[in-house]
């Protein structure tokens, strides 16, 4: 076996590329989403993206804009079914993304075309076409760079809201600027991984980094460290186990994520047990004395 073989193909190293820039612009913002506690908003997003690619299809816009379109259609849903009921946000979410999600399965089984289901569900990176690897790469970078330069009010906004506030942030208008950010960066990770593994893309990122450390930039550069390598390994077994790219990437997010959980210093499985085993050892300690 040529363990070089992936790197003789084009349409390998395009996938390499695409997965490693997905991977960290989902990294930088799973951070906010871990912070802000918006997990659900993500996988409801996700889902509820798929009637605006059926329409996008049928019109022959771009998927992208379609797609787009229909996640911030249900954030801008739920978000005003919210404010006008006594039902809690989860709830909402999960009404309004199943809804869309089954909606846009019937005008999927509706409209002829020779396009397959599982594309749009687990992605299709290895087959991403020419114009959709431009309409990806310019979606994730627009996306990367702008939550860049206002990262600082997005982390006082998920971190303290009415501190935010209370300095003169306009906090209305920061949650609809991340809603809309979340919103493109699930556009742009559709065609790495599809809509079902997206969520795994946007949450565990974020996860690795607050059990790895306490400090937020760092927090986002281990994310993305972790979601890089996830993204180019992931690549590169599924070269070899011809398996799904984008389950072979969630797959070694998962992993990394366990060693993280179960090893990480302070906030791992074992350091807690050794912190709990240390606190009994001198609480019978100090009773002897």
């Amino acid at each position: 076996m040529n363990w070089l073989s992936p790197f003789q193909y084009d349409f390998m190293l395009n996938a390499f590329a695409i997965g490693a820039l997905v991977g960290a612009v989902c990294a930088v913002f799973s951070c906010f989403l871990v912070l802000k506690g918006w997990s659900l908003m993500g996988d409801a997003i996700s889902h509820a993206v798929l009637p605006g690619i059926v329409v996008a299809y049928v019109l022959g816009v771009p998927l992208g804009l379609g797609a787009f379109a229909s996640g911030l259609l249900c954030a801008l849903g739920t978000g005003f079914i919210k404010s006008h009921s006594r039902v809690k946000e989860d709830t909402v979410m999960g009404v309004v993304f199943t809804g869309l999600f089954a909606l846009g399965l019937v005008l999927f089984s509706k409209i002829e075309t020779d396009q397959h289901l599982n594309h749009i569900l687990f992605g299709s990176l290895l087959g991403i076409p020419r114009a959709r690897i431009i309409e990806t790469a310019f979606i994730a970078g627009i996306t990367l760079v702008v939550t860049l330069v206002i990262r600082k009010d997005l982390l006082l906004f998920c971190f303290d809201p009415s501190h935010a506030r209370s300095i003169g942030l306009n906090t209305e208008r920061l949650n609809y600027v991340m809603l809309a950010l979340l919103a493109l960066t699930i556009v742009a990770s559709i065609q790495a991984v599809g809509i079902i593994l997206v969520v795994a893309m946007l949450v565990t990122p974020g996860c690795v980094g607050f059990l790895l450390t306490s400090r937020f930039h760092h927090m986002q550069l281990v994310a993305v460290a972790s979601a890089v390598f996830s993204s180019l390994a992931g690549v590169y077994v599924s070269f070899f186990i011809n398996g799904s790219t984008g389950s072979c990437i969630v797959l070694v997010q998962s992993a990394i994520f366990l060693l993280a959980l179960v090893f990480a210093p302070k906030r791992g499985i074992l350091a807690n047990r050794f912190l709990r085993v240390a606190s009994k050892s001198r609480g019978g300690v100090a009773t002897g004395a």
